[in-house]
């Protein structure tokens, strides 16, 4: 325990003081002692004038004192508390690979199903974020424990160009910066250097974390393992789902706005038909597994709807104990009146006025 006022500790030292003032009022009281012609009334005066009885009352009042002093440095003590109001970050890939076609109707819309029975289900109490990422990563909605609006931002995923893990991992670091303010933001410029460093010692791990899925690999943005660092140095865990079927040669659809959003000038179904072979699953399953391992995670394979449904079970959804600093001037306030109190009921007790 320490003190964040540790100079006011210093009134501790009229404690003595006090006693010494206690101990010659006693005294002079006792000068004035009245002779009595019996000695029979002396004895059965002092039977009724115990040691304790004289004495316990002022012994309370010098724990009160003592305890409001030590109140007044205001003491902080590092404590384990259950961390019920930690964060999930879901960030999901909605780049254009997301269209394949090889779980049907297409891994997208597998993904969005997957993501809104994982938020329905969820009752730990944790708050659910939801990252959105393709060639950049955007917050699409900051965590929260309203279903509703998880459900809306994950049914409003849409598709983009390329895919860029390393942005989904330092946005999801930023969100969870946001609602905690214990987490440093994210470092984009370090990021981009591809140079990182693991910290030297154990981290205490963070409550919070990031969930990444992704049917590809990075292709655009900073890199993934040098956005893992960052995360490991702040404790955040990161679980890497690899989705898809391996070597998929199946169409693309998104339906019919795909090929327009991006302008192609015709249907999205009629271009994904042409243009499937440029969209081959290349899952880069060697990273995403880096990244779990760095971070503390865990890295899961789901080929299937079925397969994707049971990894989002399996996350890990207990709330863990972390460490917090926190002020306890309060218990120490409260001893104090509870002996001063105390000392009170016990004077009026055995003294009292009439």
């Amino acid at each position: 325990m320490s003190f964040l006022w540790s100079p006011l500790l210093v009134l501790l030292s009229i404690i003595p003081f006090i006693v010494v003032a206690y101990i010659l009022l006693l005294r002079r009281r006792r000068k004035f002692a009245v002779r009595y012609s019996s000695l029979s009334l002396v004895r059965e005066a002092a039977s009724h004038q115990t040691w304790l009885r004289r004495h316990l009352p002022f012994a309370l009042f010098l724990l009160a004192l003592t305890s409001l002093i030590l109140a007044l440095g205001r003491p902080v003590a590092t404590v384990t508390v259950p961390s019920n109001q930690a964060t999930i970050i879901l960030a999901i890939d909605v780049s254009r690979s997301m269209c394949a076609t090889d779980i049907s109707p297409n891994r997208l819309e597998v993904a969005k199903d997957a993501a809104q029975a994982f938020v329905q289900n969820h009752r730990s109490g944790r708050q659910i974020g939801i990252v959105a990422f393709a060639g950049f990563a955007e917050l699409v909605q900051p965590p929260t424990t309203d279903t509703r609006a998880l459900h809306s931002a994950i049914e409003n995923l849409t598709t983009a160009r390329r895919t860029a893990i390393g942005s989904a991992i330092l946005r999801s670091i930023d969100a969870l910066a946001e609602v905690d303010d214990r987490i440093a933001p994210s470092d984009n410029v370090s990021a981009s250097s591809g140079i990182f460093e693991l910290p030297p010692s154990e981290v205490e791990l963070s409550p919070h974390i990031i969930v990444l899925l992704t049917d590809g690999s990075s292709n655009a943005g900073p890199f993934p393992l040098t956005a893992a660092a960052q995360a490991v140095s702040r404790g955040i865990r990161v679980y890497t789902i690899g989705y898809g079927t391996v070597n998929n040669t199946s169409p693309m659809d998104c339906g019919d706005s795909f090929g327009d959003q991006f302008g192609f000038g015709w249907g999205g179904s009629q271009w994904n038909q042409q243009n499937f072979r440029d969209f081959r699953l290349q899952l880069d399953e060697t990273t995403l597994k880096q990244i779990a391992d760095m971070t503390g995670g865990a890295y899961y394979a789901a080929t299937s709807a079925d397969e994707l449904e049971e990894v989002f079970q399996n996350l890990p959804s207990y709330v863990i104990v972390t460490r917090e600093t926190i002020e306890v001037s309060v218990f120490f306030t409260a001893f104090a009146t509870l002996m001063i109190l105390l000392a009170m009921a016990l004077s009026f007790r055995w003294h009292p006025l009439g």
